[in-house]
């Protein structure tokens, strides 16, 4: 699976998640610090992006469609520790021209989660 490259810069691989679909790890590091001992929420938001990006990659299982964020909302809901990161996505609704897709992030439990975010995505095939 292919991710952009925005995903290399913040680190990110991808494990196998519960269900199947690709799960983010993104550990935790100077370059994803903000202030001490805490992760800098751009990079909490590139990370449920990303994991978004992916949900849909695993779904649509075909590299060849164009994926174009049309918008993004991402809710912080506690800071993220010096630890590694975990997000998955789940893909809401898959169209012809349009994807939805939510993206959760964690630390310690995924039923506690530090970010969600809700993204709609324009397909191009």
């Amino acid at each position: 699976m292919s991710l952009p490259p925005y995903a290399q810069l913040l680190g990110l691989r991808v494990e196998p998640g519960d269900s199947g679909v690709p799960r983010l790890v993104m550990p935790f590091g100077n370059a994803v610090t903000g202030r001490p001992g805490f992760v800098h929420g751009g990079a909490i938001g590139g990370l449920v992006e990303m994991a978004a990006v992916a949900a849909l990659r695993h779904a649509l299982a075909d590299e060849g469609v164009g994926l174009k964020p049309i918008n993004l909302t991402v809710d912080y809901m506690r800071g993220g520790r010096d630890r590694d990161t975990l997000a998955e996505g789940v893909v809401v609704r898959l169209g012809t021209r349009i994807a939805n897709v939510e993206a959760f992030a964690w630390q310690e439990a995924r039923d506690h989660p530090i970010a969600a975010a809700r993204i709609n995505f324009l397909l191009s095939r």
